[in-house]
Parts: structure tokens; sequence; C-alpha cells
């Protein structure tokens, strides 16, 4: 057996006893807070360390999160979510939390993803998300983190060291590299030069539930930060899950602009749009790669098409961008 085989064996071996652990304890703790024996069943998980689960108490539902310390706080979740609540998204409401065991009980708002009703009720999903997202960039960002240059460009690099060097096992030379570190430069003084406001990070459809009432719910915001005022807008429209045609996402783009009664012209948002696009492109494609190789789930490999294709067409569209396209030509990328 190959030495890399083995290490692999055995860390989901540990991964196992882990996950076997911490459902014991969340067992146990909701013994103590509901007095009886609750039986829970998976509901999901992400791309971090992160399980869900479901379970009925008093015949209401509820959604249980174990983010295990150190690897999760669940802090942010709770201080983000409640802004949020508290200005009216529709976010989950938290019944019971453990911040040294990494365990909360919040409201369950259901598994209608959006991913799963798409492309058929697009229009529909996609403005009501719209008009949360116009009243979510009014929340208060005081105590946000910022999405400044150093995190921008980190997240971009990913794109380096995870595709480009790891799965493609390409050699760059010190051209390559300059054309590359050339490229973040003005996607990150794009970044940085548009209105900063609060930025869920991760609006798109495995965020987004549909909902009776307050359409839609929104998870997975606890990484939010004061960032640019379009990568959320174009987190939603040039989804790593799911594409649409340029008119569809510009007619979008325009529904958006009129709801903030943005003075902003068009073609120059247009502009900070894609641009922020393919930030988030780079970086999703990293950690896409990341998740294969580090975090053995290699099921996010097949959405690095669709993201990738993004990346070319802004690449090719704007002339500041031309060497990275060419660049990506050369590589037969």
């Amino acid at each position: 057996m190959q030495r890399s085989h083995y290490m692999l064996l055995c860390c989901a071996f540990q991964i196992k006893i882990i996950f076997m652990s911490r459902k014991l304890a969340l067992k146990n703790w909701l013994k103590q807070i509901y007095k009886n024996n609750i039986k829970i069943k998976p509901a999901s998980n992400d791309a971090s360390f992160r399980q869900y689960y479901r379970t009925i108490i008093d015949n209401e539902n509820y959604i249980i999160m174990d983010a295990p310390p150190p690897q999760e706080n669940i802090m942010p979740f709770l201080n983000v979510g409640k802004t949020l609540f508290d200005d009216g998204l529709n976010t989950p409401k938290i019944y019971h939390f453990d911040k040294k065991l990494g365990f909360i009980v919040m409201a369950d708002l259901g598994d209608d993803l959006y991913l799963s009703l798409l492309p058929q009720k697009a229009d529909i999903l996609y403005k009501d998300a719209i008009r949360s997202l116009v009243l979510m960039q009014n929340c208060a960002i005081n105590n946000l983190a910022k999405y400044d240059e150093k995190l921008l460009l980190s997240e971009m690099e990913l794109f380096i060291d995870w595709y480009l060097q790891r799965h493609l096992k390409l050699k760059l030379s010190s051209s390559q590299l300059k054309i590359i570190n050339e490229t973040f430069s003005i996607l990150t003084g794009n970044a940085l030069e548009q209105p900063q406001v609060f930025t869920h990070r991760d609006y798109h459809s495995r965020n987004l539930l549909k909902t009776k009432i307050n359409n839609p719910g929104i998870i997975d915001f606890q990484d939010a930060v004061c960032g640019a005022h379009s990568y959320d807008l174009v987190s939603l429209l040039k989804d790593c899950y799911v594409s649409y045609s340029r008119p569809q996402i510009i007619k979008w783009v325009e529904y958006f602009l009129k709801l903030k009664n943005s003075k902003i012209e068009i073609d120059d948002f247009v502009l900070n749009f894609d641009l922020m696009g393919m930030q988030r492109h780079l970086k999703a494609i990293g950690i896409f790669a990341r998740l294969n190789y580090r975090d053995n789930k290699p099921d996010y490999l097949k959405d690095i098409p669709r993201t990738l294709n993004y990346i070319k067409e802004t690449s090719k569209t704007y002339p500041q961008l031309k060497d990275f396209y060419n660049l990506l030509d050369d590589l037969k990328i």
C-alpha cells in the first residue's frame, strides 16, 4: 500500500472517530435542554467542518449545527445572524447554543434550495433574492472585517497553489507569474474602489432557500465582511453551480440598480461586476481543488469547468485582462 493512500485511510478513520464522538456529545447536550431523547438525522454538510442535523421537538422542525472547535467558531454565525434577523432578513431564529461545544439549535427554513428549483423558476426566485440583497446591503458594517487587499489576494492565490500547481501540476515561469500577479492587482483594485457594504460572501443558489414567507431564507452567512457592492450580486448571478445567458444576467443587474435607485451608469457597474466576479471565481476554483486534495471532497471538481468559463469570458472581454486570457490559452486551460 502506498504511503499516501495509507495516510488517507488513517485520516478518514480519525475523522470517523471524531464524528461519532461529536454526535454523542450533541445528543447528550440536547438531552440536558429538552429532558428527553431527541432523534436527529443528517440534514446536510458543506465545504467546511460543520455538520447539520434535522430534528422534531414538540411537533416543530429544527436544524442543529455542529461546528466543532477549534476548526469552527459559532460566534460569527450568531452575531451576523442576529444583525440580519433584526433588520428583517429571513435568517434562522436561534433557540439554544453552546459556544464551548459548538452547537446551535435554530429554526428550520426547509430544504427547498434555490439550486433544486432552477432554472424553471429563476426570474421569480432571483428577483426575491435581489430584493433581499438590497435590504442586506443597508445592514450595519461596524463589526465586520474589511474585505481588504490582503484577503482578496490570499483568496486568488489559492488558484495558483491548488489549481495550477497542485491540480494541473504546472510549473510557472517568472514571466507567467508576473502576468498572474498583475491581473490579481487589477482585480483587487477594482474591488477596493467600489462602495463598501455588508457582504454575505456566499450569496448563491446553495445558500438560499425558497420559503413561503419573506423569501428567500438565507444561510451560511457567518463569513460576512464589509466588501464591494457588486460582490454578492455577481455571486448570485454568475453562480459556480448554475449559469444563465448574458442578456438574462444584465436584466437582473438592471433590476438591482433600479431597486438601489443607483446613479451609477450600467456600463460602469457591469465592469465592476464582471471583474469582481473574476476575483471570486479564481478563489472558488482554488477552493474546489483544495476540497478535493486536502478534504477528500472530490464532488466540487465538476463545478470547475463552469467557473473557469466565467473567467475566460471576462478576461477575453476586457482589454486590461487580455494577457491573462492569452496565458490561459498558452497553458491550454
